[in-house]
């Protein structure tokens, strides 16, 4: 019976494996991608830091902007800092907005961050970029999203964007070549336990 069960497994993976392979195969361009990571569950920023790792263990340079975040250092922000060499870092925002209260102030720092954001998608030797928050920015209207949007088209040709946080607009998701929507099923929070060092900043 084991052997039966066994014979067809091997059976079915050597079909998916052709499959796999041809799909592969198919995907032969090489090019500088945008990445969305959206929705109200955990994990948006941590997955683009994830993906700061990677790069620079490729040997790749970043560039890191934090658009809300920055009043409060994160352990990512702490870590990363430690490579000036291969990443740049700026957390340029002042706190939440339900903190800050001001929305002048708020758009006043998102436009600032911006003018950094470009600096890096004007940079060919940066190969990758991340935008923390940026998709709040965009949804409290504290920059101009058709703005954004060409910036983010006329960066270099292979340099890769991630761009993280709830609510990314439509024409954003639009643009981006792979999108992502993290989805709450359970959260600490609820249950009453706070924000922890190392598990949410």
């Amino acid at each position: 019976m084991s052997d039966d069960i066994n014979e067809r497994h091997r059976v079915r993976m050597e079909r998916k494996k052709a499959i796999i392979d041809a799909k592969i195969a198919a995907a032969d361009k090489q090019i500088g991608i945008i990445i969305v990571n959206t929705g109200n569950g955990k994990g948006k920023s941590s997955s683009a830091f994830g993906m700061a790792i990677r790069a620079m263990g490729h040997g790749m340079k970043v560039g890191v902007v934090q658009f809300i975040k920055g009043a409060l250092q994160t352990g990512e922000e702490r870590f990363l800092r430690r490579f000036p060499e291969e990443i740049s870092f700026h957390a340029m925002g002042e706190g939440y907005t339900w903190e800050t209260q001001n929305r002048e102030r708020d758009i006043a720092k998102a436009q600032l961050a911006w003018e950094q954001a470009k600096k890096f998608l004007a940079d060919p030797q940066i190969g990758l970029v991340i935008f923390d928050e940026l998709n709040i920015a965009l949804k409290y209207k504290y920059l101009d999203v058709d703005v954004v949007i060409n910036d983010l088209l006329a960066r270099p040709a292979m340099q890769h964007v991630c761009i993280t946080g709830r609510g990314a607009p439509p024409e954003l998701i639009e643009i981006a070549d792979t999108v992502t929507e993290m989805e709450v099923i359970k959260h600490a929070f609820k249950a009453g336990i706070g924000a922890q060092a190392g598990t949410e900043w």
